[in-house]
């Protein structure tokens, strides 16, 4: 069997699936989601040793930090994707909920029900969590997924995979409800996104050039989970000690996922009280800050900031630094150099705050909190399958619910249409 053959085939199983799948019942859902949590537990040690392969073998090809923390599991990292398979369990089941029913003047009820979306194929790169996350949320939500990891993480997907495959058909979901295509090559992702017949919905997470190569080449729906350019401006009328606690969680916590802060924008005239001992703050931590012209006047020690480094999404403990003359220039920077995924604005002003909510396009907006909250989980969500950046079906955290649509249903009683003439 060719490659070509092998993608089709698990594609048609997940189709099979697919079918049963949207009309499996809520409790054996979250029955087997319950159950792949505990599966997760039990095999830890087993998927650790998987990870610690892929790990070692990116060390030896020279990956950067920042892409061997989105690699890397351990003890708690596991435990956290349990956790999301039970909180997943806990979400109300969207599938079957009917609502908008209206009587029309002939008599005929008219609603919508919410359906799953059939068959979803989500195409990631180094992070093992996505392996779960999108397991039990397409699970959930009644559709059958396909896998497809980068070949950096293969051994740790591959393993995670197959562990939850097995707890699915322990607890009686059919076969291919889960399906992940072990071969590395790009051409299967080539293969995968041609099956506009078969898979209903694409999922890319990943680098620019992995989301790139899906949209040109799909012939599927694509919902796009794109960089992370986020920005935090700090108003005039900012409490500066919230302000240097936001901003270096947002940069610090964990700097190489897409929720982390990588462009700071300060009011001039609290940017002189705030920003050095903010960026001795940074500094410490190990953060390389690069600066605009009035940022550097402020703070010497900053590299300066090019052109590039607005547009870059660093992934790593570097952050560009403008001040700006007020809210309306930190909007039009952030309409410029933003990727739409998550900003937030510092300010005791509600007004302020208002126009920022208002002004700013993209899919999460903040008052006085870190971008870092930008996710499913902190959501109530229970997990997400990626954040959109995109308007169309889903935007932000896409949960369970962001994994069904909607379909008309009509109620009567014998009526027929007649036409005028």
């Amino acid at each position: 069997m060719n490659l070509s053959q092998e993608i089709r085939q698990q594609a048609e199983e997940a189709k099979r699936a697919s079918r049963v799948l949207a009309l499996t019942p809520s409790q054996q859902k979250n029955e087997v989601l319950k159950g792949m949590a505990e599966a997760l537990r039990k095999e830890e040690k087993a998927i650790l040793e998987a990870n610690q392969r892929d790990m070692e073998s990116s060390r030896r090809g020279g990956k950067s930090g920042a892409f061997l923390d989105r690699l890397a599991l351990n003890p708690k990292r596991i435990e956290a994707m349990a956790r999301g398979l039970e909180e997943i369990a806990a979400l109300p089941d969207p599938v079957g909920e009917i609502t908008e029913m209206q009587v029309r003047p002939n008599g005929l009820r008219v609603g919508r029900m919410r359906v799953p979306l059939g068959v979803v194929g989500v195409i990631y790169e180094s992070r093992p969590s996505v392996t779960a996350d999108a397991v039990g949320l397409c699970l959930k939500a009644g559709n059958a997924v396909i896998l497809r990891g980068g070949k950096e993480a293969l051994s740790t997907n591959s393993l995670l995979a197959r562990i939850l495959g097995q707890e699915a058909a322990h607890h009686g979901l059919p076969h291919g409800c889960i399906a992940f295509v072990e071969n590395p090559d790009r051409a299967a992702v080539l293969e995968l996104v041609r099956l506009s017949d078969l898979v209903d919905l694409l999922i890319p997470r990943g680098g620019p050039e992995l989301i790139r190569f899906v949209v040109e080449n799909s012939a599927i729906p694509v919902v796009r989970h794109e960089k992370g350019l986020c920005h935090i401006y700090v108003d005039r009328e900012a409490d500066l000690a919230m302000a240097r606690e936001i901003a270096f969680n947002a940069k610090v916590e964990r700097p190489g996922v897409c929720n982390a802060m990588e462009t700071l924008l300060l009011h001039e005239e609290i940017a002189p009280a705030l920003l050095p001992s903010l960026a001795d703050l940074l500094q410490q931590a190990g953060v390389e800050l690069r600066g605009c012209p009035q940022a550097r006047a402020i703070c010497p020690s900053m590299k300066e900031a090019s052109e590039d480094d607005w547009d870059t999404e660093y992934l790593d403990l570097i952050l560009s630094v403008r001040v700006v003359k007020g809210l309306e220039e930190a909007l039009e920077h952030i309409a410029n150099h933003g990727s739409g995924l998550a900003e937030a604005i510092v300010t005791e002003s509600y007004s302020n705050a208002m126009r920022f909510l208002q002004a700013v396009d993209s899919s999460c907006v903040f008052v006085n909190a870190s971008t870092r909250f930008a996710d499913g989980g902190e959501f109530g969500m229970g997990a997400e399958i990626g954040i959109s950046t995109q308007k169309l079906h889903a935007r932000g955290p896409m949960g369970v619910r962001e994994l069904t649509c909607t379909k008309f249903i009509i109620l009567g009683r014998g009526q027929v249409r007649i036409s005028a003439r």
